[in-house]
């Protein structure tokens, strides 16, 4: 079977004893720079090569140092601590002489982490209330605009909540929060990895606060909780603190099971005054 589009733009291979080729694809490219997320997932295929029987990002912390371009790239991967379950690394993205992403991960399998553990979950956190997905509006119904400066659009679906779209009719609620359905637009299955993209996919959520345009991310810290099961996901961004020009974004992921299977919180800048 022929590799989806998302497995072919993470795609890496080994470049030295601890260091991997990769090409970032132009596909991702939003606004000013790539796409975050498919940075952190291009990263994290480099780590789970370099980690054999630890196939899962539990946890990954990435800073982002300088604004990464489409072409090729070197991930420099380096093991910090193996604890049996759970193994620790860092690792990091050049161009060139720039470095462009510098993360802390630790990974597992969360198939043994789930089965070892005590079978009881308390989750507090309720699914985004989604209408049916015949009832949410397509992202390509973006303006041209938007769909030329931010080819990454074209990389999934996304269907929006119809009370949380008035940010793109010039009418923003000022709530703070954006929610849809999503997919990878060949259709492939969510697994861990696609995770840390989907974590950084929707519109920042100052749109919502009628502040539209590139919010470059300083830091994204990801959590993954479950591997997904297959079909659509349910995607909410939010903000509650804007200041000294940068935001906070909360991201979770809940799976077609209805399982909360990922967290996010990152720090941006705030989009620029056009």
């Amino acid at each position: 079977m022929a590799a989806s589009e998302f497995d072919r733009d993470i795609a890496v291979s080994k470049d030295g004893e601890a260091a991997y080729a990769a090409e970032l694809a132009p596909g991702w490219v939003v606004g000013g720079g790539i796409n975050g997320g498919y940075l952190v997932a291009v990263v994290g295929n480099a780590l789970r090569q370099h980690l054999p029987g630890k196939p899962d990002p539990i946890v990954v912390s990435a800073s982002y140092c300088s604004a990464s371009e489409p072409g090729p790239a070197q991930i420099r991967v380096d093991v910090r601590r193996d604890g049996g379950s759970l193994t620790t690394a860092t690792a990091e993205l050049w161009q060139g002489a720039e470095l462009r992403l510098t993360a802390l991960a630790t990974y597992g399998d969360l198939a043994s982490l789930h089965a070892s553990s005590d079978p009881r979950e308390r989750v507090v956190a309720v699914p985004p209330d989604l209408p049916p997905r015949e009832r949410c509006v397509p992202g390509s119904m973006a303006p041209e605009q938007m769909r030329r400066t931010s080819p990454m659009l074209d990389r999934f679906e996304m269907l929006f909540h119809p009370d949380q779209i008035g940010w793109a009719l010039g009418q923003p609620s000022g709530t703070g929060t954006i929610s849809a359905w999503y997919r990878l637009a060949d259709g492939r299955a969510p697994d861990t990895l696609s995770l840390l993209q989907v974590l950084d996919a929707l519109p920042p959520a100052t749109f919502d606060l009628g502040m539209p345009g590139w919010a470059p991310t300083l830091e994204l810290t990801c959590h993954v909780r479950h591997r997904p099961s297959p079909g659509w996901l349910a995607v909410t961004h939010s903000t509650s603190h804007l200041s000294g020009g940068m935001f906070e974004e909360d991201c979770e992921v809940w799976d077609s099971a209805g399982r909360l299977v990922a967290q996010a919180r990152q720090l941006a800048r705030v989009p620029r005054h056009r």
